[in-house]
């Protein structure tokens, strides 16, 4: 802890706002680690009430599961229940509309982990700017013959490149991942609605 805090302290000021920036990405990876879970999203009770939709009369217990379940899924799907004697190009309107309201609830919070995979090392360079500076005055005011004082500004240098990459690159890799997963998520979503459709347009022909 205590050479943490060394480490901390002699990277200067910038180093408070790359804390900032690692608090803040840490905090999106652990809720996006959360929320982005199939089984969390994709429910499969759900999933199980869907496949087993054969008839109109079906619906009523689909949509009082769908009722008991929260996420993007379940909405969707509820809606689509709730809803099932609109003409298909209607439905299927109103389902692409409330998916781009759920995609972009599972995509919340992602543009802090971008913001950050490009803002971190751009930090980083700031601050070894402001070492190299640091350095420059020292060597104005005392020479090149003060090592110590010189070592002062290297280290701010060094240290806040490594704290930005060490923030900027994991930040990157894990938006990409959770981006992924999002659209691997919306894409097995739309796959289900697409079977919704389809169920409740056949009733629909039968009605008639």
């Amino acid at each position: 802890m205590k050479h943490a805090l060394e480490f901390f302290s002699k990277g200067g000021p910038v180093m408070y706002p790359l804390l900032l920036c690692s608090i803040i990405a840490l905090a999106v990876v652990i809720e996006k680690l959360i929320t982005l879970r199939r089984k969390k999203v994709i429910v499969p009770e759900v999933v199980g009430v869907l496949n087993n939709i054969k008839e109109p009369g079906d619906m009523g217990l689909a949509l009082s599961i769908c009722e008991k379940h929260k996420g993007p899924f379940a909405n969707i799907i509820r809606l689509g229940l709730e809803n099932y004697g609109l003409p298909r190009e209607e439905l299927k309107e109103s389902l692409n509309d409330q998916g781009r309201q759920e995609v972009h609830q599972l995509e919340k919070g992602l543009v802090f982990l971008e913001t950050i995979g490009a803002i971190a090392p751009l930090l980083g360079l700031l601050g070894t700017v402001t070492g190299i500076l640091r350095v420059f005055n020292v060597i104005s005011v005392m020479g090149v013959g003060q090592a110590t004082a010189l070592a002062g500004g290297i280290s701010e240098a060094l240290i806040t490149t490594i704290a930005g990459l060490f923030i900027g690159i994991p930040s990157v890799f894990m938006y990409n991942y959770f981006a992924n997963k999002a659209e691997g998520l919306v894409l097995e979503i739309e796959k289900y609605s697409v079977v919704l459709l389809n169920k409740v347009t056949s009733f629909n022909s039968r009605e008639k």
